[in-house]
């Protein structure tokens, strides 16, 4: 077994992968956390799905994908951002119209596509193993570039995560740096489509930041515990889909969801504990 998993590393494409877990649970501990925080689950969910227009439209016109889905996302989450807080149209249903929009758009410029029909399924489901040292230096630029972001301007960041007016109130610049977030939101869920693809890159972004809320409600803690717990299943989640010949993606996700569930009742049992230990006293 263990003469196994050291052969493992003799494999380029899984060391790659490896790398690629680590270097996005990085960028997505980070950002995902103040995604949570926000409450912008939804229109991650959204920025996600409306990225697939911008990778139809891309193979139309033979570019790269993955840039016609960076430009096609940060102009959605821009117009989610400017929608909501210009707009009479209410969030939610900005983030609809979006969202189906922008798979609509996806399905009908692939079908245009002159010849042989691209295959979308690493786009949808993704493809860790298949990671090359392009994908590597771009999200680690993305991280390095988050991590300087935040650290930064944490304390602005935190402020407008947890109350944004209180942040408006000190005349704080709170439009510009929600439209940076929102982009590098935008960015870093294109980025990480290559590894668990459109359908559930949103994991990413929210259950390990979900668990870490489990333990901590400070903000800075749940960043660093978001990264761990994102590296621990994602790691874990790789060697499981290599032994049993699943996919890998998938799997990491399912692993997430394990440790969420674990952490859940963990703190549940701590709290009965606590509650016991209390009643004796009485």
């Amino acid at each position: 077994m263990i003469r196994e998993l050291s052969s493992l590393f003799e494999y380029q494409f899984f060391t790659n992968a490896l790398a690629a877990a680590v270097i996005a649970n990085i960028s997505c501990g980070i950002i995902g956390s103040y995604i949570v925080a926000k409450r912008m689950v939804f229109i991650s969910g959204g920025i996600t799905h409306a990225s697939f227009g911008g990778i139809g439209i891309a193979y139309f016109l033979g570019l790269n994908p993955v840039l016609g889905a960076a430009v096609f996302s940060v102009l959605s989450a821009l117009g989610i951002e400017w929608v909501s807080g210009k707009s009479n149209v209410r969030e939610d249903s900005a983030i609809g119209i979006l969202w189906s929009l922008g798979m609509a758009i996806g399905i009908i410029f692939t079908f245009l596509t002159p010849g042989y029909a691209p295959n979308l399924m690493s786009y949808l489901f993704g493809s860790i193993l298949t990671v090359s040292k392009t994908d590597l230096w771009l999200i680690g630029a993305l991280a390095v570039v988050l991590i300087i972001i935040f650290t930064r301007f944490y304390h602005l960041i935190l402020f407008i995560a947890y109350d944004e007016e209180y942040a408006r109130s000190h005349k704080a610049p709170v439009n510009t740096v929600k439209y940076i977030l929102i982009s590098l939101i935008a960015i870093a869920i294109v980025l990480n489509i290559r590894l668990v693809g459109i359908i559930l890159v949103i994991s990413f972004l929210t259950i390990p930041q979900s668990t870490a809320n489990i333990f901590t409600k400070r903000f800075s803690r749940i960043i660093f515990l978001s990264i761990f717990f994102g590296i621990v299943g994602s790691t874990g989640g790789l060697l499981i889909s290599y032994f049993y010949n699943i996919p890998s993606g998938a799997t990491i996700i399912f692993v997430f969801v394990v440790i969420f569930g674990i952490a859940k009742l963990f703190k549940a049992s701590q709290v009965k504990l606590s509650l016991k230990r209390q009643m004796k006293r009485l």
